[in-house]
């Protein structure tokens, strides 16, 4: 008899027998975790059916002699094996661990249920944690359509974080493998803009560019990553030109000095943009027929802001450059006589203006221009009242278009931005530049009309020749190198009759600019009813010389009439005669010496024998003679800081 055998049997029953005894206190043993420890998980918690073992493998008594295992992503990898192993190779491995994202392991929710970290709504804030800087990504995304689609709207299906960048793979965002690399984004982007996607990718040079592995723009370059606004609204549509100009530098230059980019600058959202004429989706080159700036599409293209738009404006050019005698030569040539005008007149001005400036502060140190105050209480009438109200009429009339206008010319600078804001943008600043552009017109036709009543029908005569005409004579040519002498301390100042060559210059100058901005403006006004039967190009050759030629104007009067009338020493701080009408006897006599004498010869000075001006016509004088002069300086120091620093 085997007793060994015997033995070994009866123990292994008894040990068998002994198991099925403890089993029950096994399991009360992990059923009595409750006893010490409230329930942990609670009911809502995806983990809330896992036994307390199957996470604290190394609790194996109920004092914990040996401690509790703290939670980490070694326990989670029990049983998430593919998600650790897709932690392991992403930027987050050592960086982030599993409750960092996912929460406190008893309180974990189903990535589905609103509740949890990880949901939509959640993740923004749980991933903002770490990545709250640079601002623009979180920042970036609350404000961003998508971020407002989410949290404001309550679409629970707008893109998230983790819908662009992942889940536990996530790899460094610019990295080759990543959803949101440059080659990867617009497949995830598409995800959700299907249609979009498809018709990017198929029909535009972007897109097909991108198929073909080549370097260009994808969504991301164009609507940004985070901080993405909706299209169609201001904020995007006046930031499209500058996203474009990224690569199209060249284009963007043309594009801002145009009316549809200063426009922009300005903050006129109606205005054309890239998009609106290349399409943002389907933007191909001007030779392929599905471009919307092929020449057999572009009159539609026109046509969508300019119903009224016909063939011959098609040789228009919105991205003219004037300076550029292959791009249109007839416009180069108008640019190249601006450009020549502006260069002389203001040469010649300046120059002859700083040397009257040296000598007119040499002859105040002198005493020179002691006797030409007003101590006496006999004035000679200067101007008629008619004249004064004329020249109020100009006064104003081209105040208001300077300030609506210059803002345009000089639509990149602080100011010119700010002052259009205070106007109230493009659309009434361009209400208020065309009102102030009839009153010119007004002004100008009255003043012809009474030269031909006074000519033809009163037949007067010296009003086109003589010492009481506007029109320049020889006395006037001597007169300048008379004065050139007297600056350089050369000759005796020259004397003056009615009128000198720069009030003639002065007067002949508004008739050239009312006939050449006025003419010009009218094309810009009307560009439609000009093209339909003039070609498209004059359009760009009429926004050169209406520029230019503003420049010229505003200038001029801003800086030289200013000083020659106003701020040269003599009349310092101001000349309140043209509000007035009237000048002293003292002054007449030494600064029209030739009109005096004549007067006196002909005996008819003391027709021209006036009371001088009331305290009232003084102190209206001052006051509103002190806000043009003042809204002129500001704009002229604009102009000129404008042109130093652009």
């Amino acid at each position: 008899m085997d007793t060994s055998g015997h033995f070994k049997r009866r123990r292994a029953a008894l040990a068998f027998l002994w198991l099925l005894f403890l089993t029950p206190f096994l399991a009360a043993e992990e059923l009595d975790c409750a006893g010490c420890h409230e329930p942990a998980a609670s009911s809502d918690s995806v983990h809330a059916d896992i036994a307390c073992a199957d996470c604290h493998t190394n609790v194996v008594d109920r004092q914990h002699t040996r401690g509790v295992e703290p939670p980490g992503d070694d326990m989670c990898a029990g049983c998430h094996r593919r998600e650790n192993r897709e932690l392991g190779r992403s930027i987050h491995s050592g960086n982030a661990s599993c409750i960092d994202c996912h929460g406190a392991p008893h309180d974990i929710r189903r990535g589905d249920t609103l509740e949890s970290t990880m949901s939509p709504v959640n993740q923004i804030k749980n991933c903002g944690g770490c990545h709250a800087e640079p601002e623009s990504l979180i920042d970036g995304y609350l404000t961003s359509v998508h971020g407002k689609g989410l949290l404001l709207s309550g679409l629970i299906d707008a893109p998230s974080c983790s819908d662009c960048h992942g889940g536990h793979g996530i790899l460094v965002a610019d990295g080759d493998k990543a959803a949101t690399s440059h080659f990867n984004s617009p497949e995830v982007c598409g995800t959700c803009h299907l249609l979009l996607f498809a018709e990017w990718k198929s029909q535009s040079a972007h897109g097909l560019a991108w198929q073909a592995g080549e370097q260009g723009p994808v969504c991301t370059d164009c609507h940004s990553s985070h901080s993405i606004n909706d299209p169609t609204m201001p904020p995007a549509r006046l930031a499209s030109a500058g996203s474009c100009g990224n690569c199209h530098s060249e284009y963007l230059s043309t594009f801002r000095d145009s009316f549809h980019g200063k426009a922009n600058d300005l903050g006129f959202v109606a205005g054309a943009t890239c998009a609106d004429c290349h399409t943002p989706h389907k933007n191909l080159a001007a030779d392929d027929p599905r471009s919307s700036v092929h020449p057999d599409n572009l009159l539609a293209t026109c046509s969508r802001c300019h119903n009224d738009a016909t063939a011959s404006v098609l040789s228009f050019d919105p991205h003219n450059d004037p300076s550029d005698p292959d791009d249109n030569f007839y416009v180069y040539i108008i640019w190249v006589f601006m450009t020549g005008l502006l260069i002389g007149v203001f040469s010649f001005f300046g120059l002859h203006d700083a040397l009257w400036l040296q000598r007119a502060l040499v002859g105040v140190m002198r005493g020179e221009f002691k006797e030409t105050g007003e101590p006496d209480a006999q004035y000679v009438r200067r101007f008629s009242s008619m004249n004064i109200y004329i020249h109020l009429t100009i006064i104003v009339t081209f105040l208001l278009l300077a300030m609506t206008g210059l803002p345009l010319k000089f639509h990149d600078t602080g100011w010119a931005q700010t002052l259009m804001a205070v106007l109230g943008g493009v659309d009434s600043s361009r209400f208020i530049h065309r009102i102030a552009a009839i009153g010119t017109f007004a002004y100008g036709i009255y003043h012809l009309a009474n030269l031909f009543i006074r000519w033809a029908i009163r037949r007067e005569r010296g009003l086109f020749w003589g010492p009481n005409s506007m029109v320049p004579q020889p006395k006037d040519v001597l007169d300048v190198i008379a004065n050139f002498r007297y600056f350089l301390y050369r000759g005796e100042r020259p004397a003056s009759d009615r009128w000198n060559y720069i009030e003639k210059f002065d007067y002949l100058a508004v008739f050239w600019g009312v006939m050449i901005i006025g003419i010009s403006g009218l094309f810009l006004w009307l560009p439609m009813f000009f093209t339909s039967f003039l070609p498209g190009w004059t359009i760009n050759a009429a926004y050169v010389i209406h520029s230019d030629e503003a420049l010229l104007a505003t200038g001029f009067i801003f800086i030289f009439h200013f000083f020659h009338t106003h701020l040269r020493p003599e009349s310092f701080p101001m000349d309140i005669v043209i509000f007035t009408g009237k000048m002293s006897l003292t002054r007449f006599k030494h600064e029209r010496p030739l009109e005096y004498q004549r007067l006196v010869d002909n005996d008819d000075l003391e027709s021209y024998l006036v009371p001088p001006p009331t305290p009232g016509e003084r102190r209206r004088a001052y006051v509103w003679g002190s806000i043009f002069l003042t809204v002129g300086v500001l704009l002229a120091i604009g102009i000129i800081l404008a042109l130093v620093t652009h």
